[in-house]
């Protein structure tokens, strides 16, 4: 009974790992009840071969099938949060990325076990496959007579049901080749990866203000002190998800009369970012540099040469000193080079002494608060570029910072209570509701602490455009959501506005369903042709 048990299990697991979707949303019973093409071929060879060849095949078999199924589940991992499958030639830095997300998100302790689980889960995998491959071979290779009746019994149906369209749904043919697919499109995706690294590399060549004067870039905005500044993870859904956008546009609202108040106006529209749901610095380098930068292939490319970016540009000019304020920057980063800022402050030089919540260094209040006192507040021989990151609306969204006094902040440790009294991360990590509702609280509270500080340090030459670097992640933007991010354009001087008055923008904070769409890569050379840059390739 035993043996019929585990030659039952053994079956099933091999079954299943051949059917199985690499989207969540695909792993359901009805797709597990189909004829995979990929076992019928298997079973024959593995029938055909004598004993030592046959236990060797079945090995790599086995193993192989351990490997996809384990490539499975990175992808519906990747898909949930970065909204594209995992790619196996570029993706294995992000595994850092993710380790320090899980420590900040659910502690040292936390972050052990699961680390210890997804190894201890990879090796079963790997082992308890090539087991179950080897013993299928081995009781098929005893009773070869009957397992090649069934082999052919169920070959002659697989053809039949291909050969008239038998499926159970237009996506779920009862004829299965879906491991076979899935196997060619790694293939396409690895063989596509190799050559856009060398495609890439020549269109990073060209560039159409390469060898544009000095005298010659952004004419428009001399004397202006620029602020270009992302907000994390702020999207389209923030706008328009019905849990999340009456929150986040009443803030819109509440802040843009604070502009009109104040004598700024805003213009608005919409960015496709080259990224979703993380990895921040591609929907920065794609926004600054020009050019579509969606991973980490071409980041590295792009940063390794001298392509001009939005924020070089200013300082090519000799007319402006160009600073970054980045508070996500917790280790070395020597692309800020290549970004073309004079000085740059990291999350160890912004003087917080206060609590982290979660992945976010320090409040968004305090960053630029830090920028005022560092750099914006001293008087300088010229004007001001910069370049600020704000982290707060970072996952998980919990904790959220709240507001203070502006004359209590300190060095942060006002923010320990807080954290302290904030949402416990862990509880939002499978609740998309509370997720949602987090998250929409996280962007209200960054773009009020971004236009609190303008509205309290700006001038009549301040201008400002600010920006979303990416979607969130599908637990709250949704699936099959877009990769549109809201920018605006905000500044005292009607001059300014004016100079992209034919671009079709929204008045305001808030780009609305008509307002045009643009991929970010197309913002830069836009953006420095309409403030007076003439093109020189």
């Amino acid at each position: 009974m035993a043996t019929w048990t585990t030659t039952g299990l053994a079956t099933a697991l091999v079954l299943f790992t051949l059917l199985m979707s690499n989207n969540a949303a695909g792993v359901i019973p009805l797709a597990f009840v189909r004829i995979p093409v990929e076992a019928i071929f298997g079973a024959a060879i593995l029938i055909a071969l004598p004993r030592r060849p046959r236990v060797v095949v079945a090995v790599l078999a086995g193993l192989a099938l351990g490997v996809q199924m384990i490539l499975n589940l990175l992808d519906m991992g990747f898909k949930e949060y970065l909204g594209r499958e995992f790619n196996p030639i570029l993706d294995w830095s992000l595994f850092g990325d993710a380790h320090t997300y899980l420590q900040d998100t659910i502690g040292e302790n936390g972050t052990l076990a699961a680390v210890v689980a997804i190894v201890v889960l990879v090796l079963v995998v790997l082992v308890v496959m090539t087991l179950a491959v080897v013993r299928l071979g081995n009781i098929m290779a005893r009773h070869a007579a009957t397992a090649t009746r069934t082999t052919l019994v169920f070959g002659t149906v697989w053809v039949a049901c291909a050969t008239l369209g038998v499926q159970f749904t237009d996506d779920l043919p009862v004829a299965a080749d879906r491991s076979a697919n899935l196997v060619r499109i790694r293939v396409q995706a690895v063989q596509s990866t190799l050559r856009d690294e060398a495609e890439f590399a020549k269109v990073a060549k060209k560039d159409a203000f390469a060898n544009t004067p000095p005298d010659q870039l952004l004419t428009g905005l001399r004397g202006k002190d620029m602020m270009i500044t992302f907000i994390e993870s702020y999207g389209r859904s923030a706008i328009e998800d019905p849990i999340i956008a009456p929150g986040v546009n009443a803030t819109l609202t509440a802040e843009n009369e604070k502009l009109r108040e104040a004598g700024f106006a805003a213009e608005s529209g919409w960015l496709t970012s080259a990224t979703y749901g993380g990895s921040s610095w591609l929907g920065h380098s794609t926004f600054l540099s020009g050019l579509w930068i969606n991973n980490q292939q071409r980041y590295r490319t792009v940063t390794n040469g001298d392509h001009m970016t939005l924020t070089s540009a200013f300082q090519k000019t000799g007319a402006w000193r160009t600073v970054g304020i980045m508070p996500g920057v917790q280790k070395t980063w020597p692309e800020g080079k290549f970004f073309g800022l004079d000085h740059i402050y990291d999350s160890h030089h912004l003087g917080y002494e206060g609590p982290k919540f979660s992945w976010s260094p320090m409040p968004d209040q305090f960053a630029l608060a830090a920028f005022e006192r560092l750099e914006h507040g001293k008087k300088h021989d010229k004007p001001l570029m910069s370049e600020i990151i704000l982290t707060s609306s970072h996952q998980p969204w919990g904790p959220i910072p709240k507001t203070v006094p502006q004359d209590q902040l300190g060095d942060g440790s006002i923010f320990d209570a807080i954290e302290k009294e904030g949402t416990d991360p862990s509880e939002l990590l499978t609740n998309s509701t509370r997720s949602k509702e987090e998250y929409g609280k996280s962007i209200q509270y960054s773009v009020t602490s971004l236009i609190d500080y303008l509205v309290q340090y700006g001038n009549d030459n301040t201008v400002l455009v600010f920006l979303g670097d990416h979607q969130p992640i599908a637990r709250v933007s949704g699936d099959n959501a877009s990769r549109d991010v809201p920018v605006s354009i905000v500044a005292k001087d009607p001059k300014v506005l004016d100079k992209i008055a034919h671009w079709g923008w929204t008045d305001g904070l808030q780009p609305n369903q008509q307002t045009p769409v643009w991929k970010m890569s197309d913002f830069r050379d836009r953006f420095l042709t309409a403030y007076g840059s003439t093109p020189s390739p």
